[in-house]
């Protein structure tokens, strides 16, 4: 019954919170009053699961984690508890995976890769990946598939987040000039869900403004910044170019002097977005780039450790002791060597995206599964065991699906291990899953 009763809700929520409400009355008031009025989970109202109407126990049940400060909870996080976490991972040394998402299964693989690898995760979404969650069959003029789609995958991850019991970035991806309409949609929704619950629905934005002058990036960025720090959310910003090609757009050809970030730019973007918020991450470019390439890729992640020394030297007595003030993330992490992703990490790197690899190994999942049983895959009667046998629990999606899942879970693990990102929570291992039912004929071992 509960979970009717959840199916029924969910999809009111989303159309609650979607609908733009005016904003007067946030956008007077100072970020500092207004988010400290709801900064801890205490005061806000409740559980995503107990507003659901859906159990909310074990893991998901735990206020606190272990090995982690007490703001930090289940569930997607957002103000002190978000940048409790920001804080935890630069001063233990560890960095976030952060996983684009495209389905409600790709969202389920990073959750329970979190859980076991005992650790926090990323989970975000590209404008073109919202699109896709929402259905491309949806017209997205104006951005309001990727707006719809963005907003359902993030009331997929509260629901879930919680469920997995692992602490959630809930974030969106790069943000170009063209597609501010799409953020300015997924804002609205945020203050709306705000209103309501003392807390937004995203923890944070990507605006992604490298290709326009450094001015013109910077004063946009500080406008978001004032918008989203009322709520208490993240705004990530990038300064320089990210090379390769993703999600349509294509910097393959990018001059190379415009891959690495200057310290004088990095230390103008950090003391500019301070004046209003500590809640900004910097994606300096070191190098970057999407993609896996055979060709010559050079990171250079020394760039952020003078970025970190110029900035403290500007700062003086002001810098924080262990001279790393500037929250760093890197972008284009798959195919890096390990050695440039533990010395970013060493410089101030909290997050790492992840996105080709993990494509490639939930592709990989599929292709590995119809190669073992491609025979039993081409027709729906008849197979090695028979003429008249079915083959039903063979070409159930959730088969080739589930081994997509279980093969990027595996590459994830591998990510958090790079990243240091193991053992953070204090839970120990997941328990294994009881009564987990598999296609009518009976689930295949994967």
């Amino acid at each position: 019954m509960k979970l009717l009763i959840a199916l029924y809700l969910l999809p009111n929520l989303v159309n609650s919170y979607f609908t733009p409400t005016p904003m007067s009355s946030l956008r007077n008031i100072s970020p500092t009053k207004l988010y400290s009025e709801t900064n801890t989970k205490a005061e806000k109202a409740e559980r995503f699961a107990d507003e659901l109407g859906i159990p909310c126990q074990d893991d998901c049940s735990m206020d606190k984690f272990p090995n982690m400060p007490e703001s930090i909870h289940p569930g997607v996080l957002s103000g002190e508890g978000l940048m409790d976490l920001l804080s935890d991972a630069k001063t233990r040394g560890y960095a976030m995976p952060a996983v684009n998402c495209v389905t409600s299964s790709s969202i389920n693989t990073c959750l329970e890769a979190a859980r076991a690898n005992d650790a926090p995760i990323m989970i975000q979404f590209s404008s073109g990946g919202s699109q896709f969650y929402a259905g491309k069959g949806l017209d997205n003029t104006n951005y309001k598939a990727a707006i719809a789609g963005a907003v359902s995958g993030a009331f997929h991850v509260r629901t879930l987040a919680e469920q997995y019991g692992v602490p959630v970035i809930l974030h969106t991806d790069h943000c170009a000039k063209k597609l501010l309409p799409w953020v300015d949609g997924l804002l609205d929704a945020s203050e709306r869900y705000y209103e309501k619950h003392g807390e937004p629905l995203f923890s944070s934005h990507m605006i992604d403004l490298s290709e326009e002058p450094i001015e013109e990036n910077i004063e946009i960025c500080e406008r978001y910044l004032e918008r989203m720090s009322k709520m208490g959310m993240v705004l990530e910003m990038e300064l320089g170019v990210t090379g390769g090609e993703e999600d349509g757009v294509n910097n393959e050809d990018v001059a190379k002097e415009d891959l690495y970030s200057k310290p004088e730019e990095i230390w103008e973007v950090y003391q500019r977005l301070s004046k209003i918020s500590d809640k900004f991450t910097i994606a300096a470019a070191f190098g970057n780039v999407h993609g896996v390439y055979a060709g010559d890729i050079d990171l250079d992640p020394d760039i952020l450790n003078r970025a970190q020394g110029y900035i403290s030297d500007k700062l003086g007595a002001k810098a924080p002791k262990d001279k790393k003030p500037a929250y760093f993330v890197f972008h284009g992490g798959s195919g890096s060597e390990l050695k440039d992703i533990r010395n970013a990490i060493d410089y101030g790197v909290i997050k790492m995206n992840i996105d080709t690899d993990t494509q490639w190994s939930y592709w990989e999942g599929v292709k590995n599964f119809e190669a073992k049983f491609s025979p039993y895959l081409q027709q729906q009667i008849g197979n090695p065991d028979g003429p008249d046998k079915p083959n039903k629990k063979y070409y159930d999606p959730r088969e080739c699906l589930r081994a997509a899942e279980v093969n990027t879970v595996k590459r994830l693990g591998q990510a958090f291990e790079d990243l240091k990102c193991q053992n953070i929570l204090g839970l120990g291992p997941p328990e294994e899953p009881e009564n987990t039912l598999g296609p009518r004929r009976g689930g295949l071992p994967v």
